[in-house]
């Protein structure tokens, strides 16, 4: 009779709790929202305007697009103001988040990846950001997979002693300035002008922050797990309609594993993805160039042979 060697049980991953109760007090934070004193409509379509600014210029086009990917240039004072709005979406340091998405495209729903949904949603979606990982903390490791920016003086700054913190508090301080300001310029009575600039600190950064962090993190989780595929990708990776809508174009994620340095991730008619749309109006007046255009190989389109995945 064949014996069972017992499980071996793996150790659960060293929680990081900086990180942590950072992620859990803004997150409380942002329940505020939903009290009268602060909830308003115009703080809601605020939304759009901060996702678009931070998430989709800051995150989707300058993080991944232009320094992961190098999908697309800008001269140099335009990309680190699309940086610096990445930064103020508090989601690390530009070295940080490239390393972890350039590891991410190596081993894509494979052992490695550093957020992979494949066993767990939660972890795919947000667990991983607050677990340690030594080898991704390692010099080696970045000079393996970010050795381009690490010859950046900028970005160096930015990771050296935290400092894109620093960053995210100042931008969150002249939010507050100019609520507080704006809303002693139109309001008849302190007590309403206060409440104006309350108004504004918690929908333009909190809740806005929280909002970017989530539908970001969907391209992770809900990208990898649903969805349909126009490539048959080695990994997991799916077309997400509603992901891509949220995030105006990073949804279709399939499109974008087939072909990583592709600007544009909507490979479709009806793939719309607004964040290109920004890159091509920057490129008609001469802010962007070398936008590298559609080009996939090595994978099958869905319907050339059985789609395994």
């Amino acid at each position: 009779m064949q014996v069972l060697a017992p499980a071996v049980k793996l150790p659960r991953p060293k929680l990081i709790g900086g990180f942590f109760v950072t992620l859990v007090v803004i997150h409380l934070l942002a329940l505020v929202a939903l009290l009268p004193y602060c909830f308003t409509w115009w703080g809601v379509a605020s939304l759009l305007v901060g996702n678009f600014v931070f998430g989709s210029v800051g995150i989707n086009l300058a993080y991944h697009r232009l320094l992961t990917h190098r999908a697309v240039e800008f001269p140099r004072w335009l990309e680190r103001a699309f940086v610096l709005c990445g930064v103020c979406s508090l989601e690390g340091s530009p070295l940080w988040w490239v390393l972890n998405h350039r590891i991410h495209h190596q081993k894509s729903d494979d052992a490695g990846d550093p957020h992979s949904p494949r066993e767990s949603f939660f972890w795919g979606h947000m667990e991983w950001i607050y677990t340690a990982d030594p080898e991704r903390n390692r010099l080696s490791t970045y000079e393996k997979y970010v050795p381009d920016l690490l010859a950046d003086p900028f970005l160096r700054w930015l990771h050296r002693g935290q400092r894109w913190v620093l960053v995210y508090l100042s931008h969150a301080l002249a939010i507050a300035a100019v609520g507080f300001g704006v809303g002693f310029l139109v309001a008849d009575a302190t007590e309403r002008a206060v409440q104006i600039g309350v108004q504004v600190v918690v929908w333009g950064v909190v809740v806005r922050t929280v909002y970017v962090w989530h539908i970001t993190w969907f391209v992770n989780s809900a990208a990898h797990r649903w969805g349909y595929r126009n490539y048959q990708t080695p990994d997991r990776s799916r077309n997400n309609w509603w992901v891509a809508l949220l995030t105006n174009g990073e949804g279709w994620h399939n499109n974008h594993h087939a072909a990583p340095r592709t600007c544009s991730q909507g490979h479709k008619w009806w793939e719309v993805d607004l964040t290109y749309t920004f890159v091509r109006a920057l490129e008609v007046v001469g802010l962007a160039k070398n936008v590298v255009p559609v080009k996939v190989a090595g994978y099958r389109q869905k319907g050339d042979a059985a789609d395994p995945a």
